[in-house]
């Protein structure tokens, strides 16, 4: 059995502002920032990609695993603590001989924005016009992956869905101090970073700029991740 290969997009080396001021104070000042060339993961990684990990590597499944409402194999996989998601990146990256990791919090706000400065949302400044938004039904559990438009780097689901876990600690003073190129996020920290929106949540969408932590070992059914890449 051939080992997963990941849908991985390149994002380009860039320059954007990131932050915001109409959001947290942890979200400024705005700054301008240089990430280098890397590349990210199309969707979110599936409990269909998460499955095959457990079963050849022997880590623990996830506890959600047998619930119906999480366990679509096309769904996000959710329920996975900061180091359950980097076990995953170091076992692909064996398997594979490429080596994979998680995003840092620039990088994946650079890729959330889809190439559009200074825009609320990968899709503009206007709320999504999606059923699935508009309270008709209670979310019982996240989406499958890739059922709306892609930004504009063609990534599904930037700031929405799950949160996605990132590889920085986060302090919430950070960007006063950030270094301008590849910021890494503090050396020490009892929060990771996490981006993006949650089915959980009454506003199942957020901001490219809004910034969320919790602590490493938490596993909530609205946390997952995806990949990147160095190139």
């Amino acid at each position: 059995m051939s080992p997963i290969e990941p849908v991985l997009t390149p994002i380009k080396r860039g320059l954007f502002l990131m932050g915001s001021e109409e959001g947290a104070e942890n979200e400024r000042p705005i700054h301008r920032v240089m990430v280098d060339s890397f590349e990210l993961s199309r969707y979110q990684v599936t409990n269909g990609d998460y499955a095959r990990f457990v079963e050849e590597s022997g880590h623990p499944p996830q506890v959600c695993r047998n619930d119906p409402d999480f366990n679509d194999p096309n769904q996000p996989v959710v329920a996975v603590s900061w180091f359950d998601a980097v076990k995953y990146c170091e076992w692909l990256s064996e398997a594979t001989g490429r080596r994979f990791r998680l995003p840092t919090e620039a990088e994946w706000e650079l890729a959330a924005r889809g190439g559009e400065e200074g825009k609320r949302y990968p899709w503009g400044d206007g709320a999504p016009k999606r059923q699935v938004y508009d309270g008709a039904r209670p979310a019982t559990g996240p989406e499958p992956v890739g059922q709306w438009q892609p930004n504009g780097y063609g990534l599904y689901d930037m700031c929405e869905n799950v949160h996605e876990w990132c590889s920085d600690w986060f302090d919430a003073g950070y960007y006063a101090t950030s270094p301008d190129r590849n910021p890494l996020g503090p050396d020490t920290g009892v929060r990771r970073v996490s981006r993006g929106g949650s089915w959980r949540h009454q506003v199942r969408f957020t901001r490219c700029a809004a910034r969320s932590s919790i602590p490493p070992e938490f596993r909530y059914t609205d946390y997952g991740f995806r990949i990147a890449r160095s190139v």
